[in-house]
């Protein structure tokens, strides 16, 4: 991959908008049919603040009315932005700093989408990506084949064969399987 990958470039453009007056309950139901995160709380097209499913449950906890309780009730007024051509190691700073789950991504105070903490865990891999072409292959012995004299163990030994990075998730698992041309841990398998 050439160039720093941005945070333009894998943001999610889709949010939930909600205003303060919104009913909870139906907020929070469109947030989850949506699978979106977080909810964005605007006046017009300002964002004013924010609320997650853990501010719902945080409410709840306390002892607010979910059934009278409106999103201003559990909203946060403290809003992590960023703008859509920062680099993701900005973003993963920004999220460190705050302590965000999440940023909201604007322009000229114009709300374009969200980056959460999974967008960024997941594209990981494309900043480590490199396009240069190793100037000598590697030599990998296979099942039943004997070690050269470099000292290289047959497969049948290697202990390692199954281990290494999730293409989905990014876990680093010792069961790892081919699946749709993927090598993927056993949850992603699941899914």
């Amino acid at each position: 991959m050439n160039g720093e990958v941005t945070v333009r470039e894998v943001m999610n453009r889709e949010y939930v908008g909600a205003s303060e007056s919104d009913d909870l309950l139906e907020t929070t139901e469109l947030l989850i049919r949506e699978e979106q995160h977080p909810i964005l709380v605007l006046r017009g097209n300002e964002p004013i603040g924010v609320a997650t499913d853990r501010d719902v449950l945080a409410y709840i906890v306390d002892g607010g009315d979910p059934e009278t309780a409106t999103v201003g009730d559990v909203m946060r007024e403290s809003i992590p932005t960023i703008e859509p051509d920062a680099g993701l190691p900005a973003a993963r700073d920004r999220m460190a700093t705050r302590s965000a789950e999440f940023l909201l991504v604007t322009a000229d105070g114009e709300p374009l989408g969200t980056l959460t903490e999974h967008d960024i865990l997941s594209t990981a891999r494309l900043e480590s990506e490199s396009t240069e072409v190793a100037e000598q292959p590697s030599t990998v012995a296979t099942t039943g084949q004997e070690a050269t004299t470099d000292g290289m163990q047959s497969a049948a030994e290697d202990s390692f064969d199954n281990q290494g990075i999730c293409s989905a998730c990014s876990t680093f698992t010792r069961d790892l399987a081919s699946f749709n041309g993927q090598l993927l841990c056993a949850d992603c398998r699941d899914v």
